[in-house]
């Protein structure tokens, strides 16, 4: 099978990338060094000959509302219009778990690009994933300061980068399902205790503090509004397991 990933080079389209290669599949990486701009549609129609299952994973590092929405329908609805041309059989799509429920300025981007999925006329699949196994060492890249690094109280149900691949794939691989798929770790962890396991597994002397913002969207973040809910599938690996086995490659 022929499957373009956009966003490929990313945390998740690079292990998507790989899934694929490991499967026996063709993959195409759609991205501007490649000739391929989504804000525009440049060069979109004619990286997808011959692709039968295009699978998004595009992100953009944002918290305005404006910013968010403006991205995710433009680069959607240019990648479907193209794919409509290409006679591409399957969108499949990477949202996250809970923004229907937690008011933010980038769920509301993603909101939007699952409603421009379902309204493009390409045949779909969303999954639907909760924050991923490598959130923890994000927020040192971010939220570090100095010997201090202060983190938001949330309450979370993590699952490896590398499982919401695998399940990407698994649908590229199905029939469109028209529907939304939800995808979650094993088991609930506060992201206060993943980023302290992180920092003491990477041997890093910092004072943690946590912080309980005030706002909707954190108040969404702590009370368990971004954990999963109703029908859901479940990965394998526990953020324990997921610590150990990174470290130990680093190491």
């Amino acid at each position: 099978m022929k499957i373009a990933i956009a966003g490929g080079t990313g945390t998740v389209g690079r292990l998507v990338v790989d899934e694929a290669h490991a499967r026996g599949h063709e993959a195409v990486v759609l991205t501007r060094s490649n000739g391929v701009d989504l804000t525009t549609g440049a060069g979109a129609e004619s990286a997808l000959a011959g692709v039968e299952v295009v699978i998004d994973v595009l992100n953009l590092t944002t918290m305005n509302k404006d910013e968010a929405v403006s991205f995710y329908e433009t680069t959607t609805r240019n990648l479907l219009a193209a794919e409509a041309l290409a006679g591409v059989a399957q969108h499949v799509a990477l949202s996250i778990v809970g923004i229907d429920t937690s008011p933010s300025g980038y769920y509301e981007g993603k909101l939007a690009q699952e409603r421009a999925v379902k309204a493009g006329g390409v045949p779909w699949t969303i999954l639907r994933a909760t924050q991923f196994h490598e959130f923890a060492p994000q927020m040192f890249a971010t939220l570090r300061r100095g010997p201090v690094m202060p983190i938001p109280v949330m309450a979370t149900q993590p699952v490896a980068a590398r499982e919401v691949a695998g399940m990407l794939v698994d649908l590229a691989e199905a029939a469109a399902q028209y529907s939304t798929v939800q995808l979650a770790g094993p088991a609930p962890e506060k992201l206060v205790d993943m980023v302290r396991s992180y920092g003491r597994a990477t041997g890093q002397k910092v004072l943690y503090v946590p912080l309980r913002l005030p706002g909707a969207s954190m108040v969404a973040m702590r009370d368990g509004t971004l954990l999963p809910s109703g029908e859901y599938r479940t990965g394998r690996e526990s953020y324990a397991q997921w610590l150990e086995r990174v470290t130990t490659r680093s190491a």
